[in-house]
């Protein structure tokens, strides 16, 4: 009998998944009948440590790891002496994501994610519905009007983006549709109507280009979509609606056409880039002054930020910093754009800067990878541990049904990935994930699941591209398919406006199109708001627990329940299971 051990199974670890700091998880390693004697070895930040196991059936050896008291990441895996004094290991599959582990010489290890007992996520994370808005994009309450000469303003609303592409990145993003916060209060009660509890604005702020991740000035909502005093109408009403707004906040970066760094002297006060007198010259990195410095992804438009200066710190997450300024003003939550490029310490104070501004407010990062191990910079972080974030957008499950929806992988690929973040993922965490379709920074979905992203179109040309009729049913349709699983799995979904009235369009910056107002598609549009209504009613697949059946590659089942009157939380709830079944096509 081979040596067996399985993460998914209580007979084998116990409890299974990640655990609160201090928490003893039982280890079991069965098949042992031909072993003299099995250790466990374990790693907690890097430092080793044997158990002994001690034999409590002719098959099985037992120890009990004891894990720390801290917060982390504990590693383990299996040593067994045969009767003749050779050695075998036991250790993780190949692919990291846990339960059922095998023989080999060089064994990867398990995996245990260790979280604060404290930990806890506001329950609107894990009880709502999300909305993302490309505020440029979604809805204006009036022509915009801009002094600004080297910008273009679409009279028609429904014209397509157009590419502006130029040496220093892909696209200027020079070309506005005038889509404002007014607009967005205006649409309060559409919104209302598909459940949503959260808005996510992209960013607010002033910047040169329409997606505004290039901040100009954290400290002044951009022009183009109104005032100060706009913002706080916005989140007041929001507020009696049972709403939150979602900032975006930037920090790993700002505009080089910014207050901060002011490459173009658009600004009075001298920035960054006129030299070392400036105020902000410390929060950039220069290697040849003015024109070679630090910028993300080699991007000039983008200078990175010296995120360890003092100022620049004080500045973002002081008593008085851009963090709880806009909280104060009304926001609910802050989502981190590349979260993981922020220090592990920043985004520590940055919780507590938040927290001590508005205990309710939720942290949701930019991670596109595990977010219990992501490998930067030679270092893993655990971003799930209750220290840092909340949430991150749930990237990797967004690929796996997408993979799964046409085609490219299996019910049981897509089974494996869920169970791997179920394990990997403390509780509050995963039940709070940001389980995204689509999202500003992919084709849009509709496309991806119909088979035709126009990524083998040159970027000038896609903007004339188009899907035939048979290719947008069968997008719509797998969408619809995609929808249903994200909202019956734990995590609050998010839908990318216009997702839901049918939109679709290439990359950037064509997923990027405005909110077809008037031209929605009504049938498909009433089937999506019916699926979120069922997620919004239904306790059971909000807490309930999880279980995942694949009766063939085609088919996948996802059942939530809550037996005993409570759910996973401990809090008392009917009793009751819900059963979803979705077969690709």
């Amino acid at each position: 009998m081979a040596l067996y051990h399985n993460t998914r199974s209580l007979a084998c670890r116990d409890p299974m998944g990640a655990v609160k700091a201090g928490t003893p998880v039982r280890l079991r390693l069965l098949g042992a009948e031909h072993l003299r004697e099995a250790v466990v070895r374990a790693w907690y930040n890097g430092m080793p440590r044997e158990f002994p196991m001690r034999r409590v059936h002719t098959e099985t050896f037992e120890a009990v790891l004891d894990t720390p008291a801290s917060t982390g990441l504990c590693w383990y895996d299996f040593r067994g002496t045969l009767q003749d004094g050779s050695v075998v290991y036991l250790g993780a599959p190949d692919d990291g994501m846990g339960g059922e582990g095998h023989e080999t010489p060089t064994p990867r290890a398990f995996q245990i994610t260790i979280y604060d007992p404290d930990f806890q996520v506001p329950r609107y994370m894990r009880d709502g519905i999300m909305y993302q808005i490309f505020p440029d994009r979604f809805y204006r309450s009036k022509m915009p009007s801009s002094p600004r000469k080297e910008i273009f303003i679409h009279e028609n609303w429904d014209d397509v983006p157009i590419m502006m592409p130029n040496s220093r990145t892909d696209n200027q993003a020079l070309d506005f549709y005038g889509g404002d916060l007014n607009g967005i209060r205006e649409k309060l009660p559409y919104l209302e109507s598909l459940g949503v509890t959260v808005i996510y604005l992209n960013p607010i702020f002033l910047s040169r280009s329409n997606h505004r991740y290039d901040t100009g000035d954290y400290t002044r909502i951009d022009p183009m979509l109104g005032t100060e005093e706009d913002f706080k109408a916005l989140c007041a009403e929001c507020e009696k609606r049972g709403m939150r707004v979602m900032l975006d906040g930037v920090f790993n970066h700002t505009g080089d056409d910014s207050v901060y760094f002011n490459r173009y002297g658009t600004f009075p006060e001298k920035g960054a880039y006129q030299g070392m007198q400036s105020r902000w010259y410390k929060w950039y990195t220069f290697t040849r002054f003015p024109n070679t410095y630090a910028c993300w992804w080699g991007i000039d438009n983008v200078p990175t930020v010296n995120k360890d200066d003092p100022d620049y710190q004080e500045f973002i997450l002081g008593e008085d910093g851009i963090v709880r300024r806009w909280l104060a003003a009304g926001a609910g939550a802050w989502r981190l754009d590349v979260a993981d490029e922020l220090s592990m310490d920043m985004l520590r104070r940055l919780r507590a800067a938040a927290k001590a501004e508005r205990a309710d407010c939720a942290i949701l990062g930019e991670v596109w990878e595990d977010a219990s191990r992501k490998e930067v910079w030679g270092e893993t972080r655990c971003y799930c541990a209750g220290d840092t974030l909340d949430s991150v957008m749930n990237y990797p499950l967004r690929s796996a049904l997408l993979d799964f929806l046409t085609f490219r992988s299996s019910s049981r690929q897509l089974a494996r990935l869920i169970l791997s973040q179920q394990e990997n993922y403390s509780l509050p965490f995963y039940y709070s994930v940001m389980n995204i379709l689509g999202t500003h920074d992919r084709p849009r979905t509709i496309n991806v699941l119909a088979g035709r992203d126009f990524n083998d179109v040159p970027p000038k040309e896609r903007g004339k591209c188009t899907l035939t009729d048979a290719e947008l049913a069968l997008g719509k349709s797998r969408y619809l398919e995609m929808l249903r699983i994200i909202c019956a799995l734990p995590g609050i979904p998010c839908v990318y406006y216009g997702d839901e009235a049918g939109l679709w369009g290439a990359a950037d910056p064509f997923n990027r199109g405005t909110y077809p107002w008037g031209h929605e598609d009504t049938a498909f549009l009433e089937e999506v708001r019916a699926i979120l209504k069922k997620r919004s009613e239904s306790r059971i697949l909000k807490t309930g627990s999880l279980s995942i059946l694949t009766p063939d590659d085609e088919t996948i089942v996802i059942i939530r329940s809550i037996d005993g009157g409570k759910d996973v939380f401990g809090e008392s709830a009917m009793n009751g299971t819900v059963s979803v079944k979705v077969t690709r096509k």
